[in-house]
């Protein structure tokens, strides 16, 4: 929380005596290397992280707590799982002289986390089997029959179906969704990576919800792939959050630091959608959208995930 002016000097020195941090974080691996790498060369701070699903994050960091073993430092991860280790008391407040350049609501109200990008869920569509022209206006435009079977989603999605089914209006949305399973059928993946992937292969046409940065990275490297958005367009925050027990609480004060500043322009070069106000207004093609609450998810999650697992999950074929 210290803000004196010799606050980034405080914190290097004791960044260099703790001699590193440990990062949980949900990052892919080469993702996660194009952060750290320009973090450690700039400091000489060395980063160990391990990686894994934002759910298996949580999960580690609340037993590793009850168990009284206090290794992490910071976490790297989605905001509805952020917003959960807030509420298990496991994260700090932190005040940084970056946050006043975020956009709107990129800070919590406990400042317990802080949004660092967004996961914009766009529909991904192979280019070899799926027409630009035949590309559907509507999510009602999925329940015409030149769909059937060639439909995907993510399996762990409710937060993104809440957040569209809500903007539709829940009985017409649940019914529309119902509606698309039943008459076009829909493949259930488990990770966005590899439903983007199977896009790219073919095997599935048109994938409903993927991340904005992956099918951009495959197209520009020559995959035939290419996006498109339907409204509601909805977003998932990512933050950046040090746990109330860090070992380095130093080196994880500026690596927070980081992430919210340097960071940010790395990001685009990523094809992320940074947290930066500055830098999200210089990019040009990213559609308006609006981001998914974290404290909704999980004050209404268990409804949205047995209404997702029984319109999507189990009725998937």
């Amino acid at each position: 929380m210290y803000q004196g002016p010799d606050r980034e000097q405080r914190l290097v020195e004791g960044a260099k005596k703790e001699g590193g941090l440990t990062l949980y974080t949900s990052f892919s691996t080469n993702d996660l290397g194009a952060f750290v790498g320009p973090f450690e060369k700039k400091y000489g701070i060395k980063v160990t992280s391990w990686r894994s699903s934002s759910e298996n994050v949580l999960q580690r960091a609340v037993t590793e707590a009850r168990a009284r073993r206090y290794e992490v430092d910071a976490f790297e991860t989605n905001g509805p799982e952020l917003e959960a280790l807030h509420r298990e008391q496991l994260l700090q407040e932190a005040s940084s002289p970056h946050l006043a350049g975020l956009v709107p609501n990129a800070v919590r109200p406990h400042r317990e986390w802080v949004t660092t990008r967004f996961n914009l869920f766009v529909a991904a569509y192979n280019t070899n089997l799926v027409k630009k022209d035949e590309l559907p206006k509507t999510w009602a435009d999925l329940a015409h029959p030149r769909w059937k079977g060639r439909l995907g989603i993510e399996a762990y999605d409710h937060d993104w179906f809440s957040g569209v089914v809500s903007g539709l209006g829940e009985a017409e949305g649940l019914r529309l969704f119902r509606e698309i399973v039943a008459v076009n059928g829909i493949s259930v993946r488990k990770g966005h990576t590899l439903l983007s992937n199977l896009v790219v292969s073919g095997e599935i046409p048109l994938a409903l919800t993927v991340y904005y940065y992956r099918p951009v990275q495959l197209k520009a490297k020559g995959a035939p792939t290419d996006w498109f958005t339907l409204e509601p367009t909805l977003a998932r925050p990512n933050g950046i959050a040090i746990a109330r027990r860090a070992p380095h609480p130093h080196a994880a004060m500026l690596f927070h630091d980081f992430m919210l500043s340097e960071a940010q322009e790395i990001m685009v070069k990523r094809n992320f959608i940074p947290s930066s106000a500055r830098v999200l207004e210089s990019l040009k093609d990213v559609p308006r959208f609006s981001v998914i609450d974290p404290k909704v998810i999980l004050d209404e999650g268990e409804k949205w995930v047995k209404l997702y697992e029984e319109i999507i999950v189990k009725a998937a074929r």
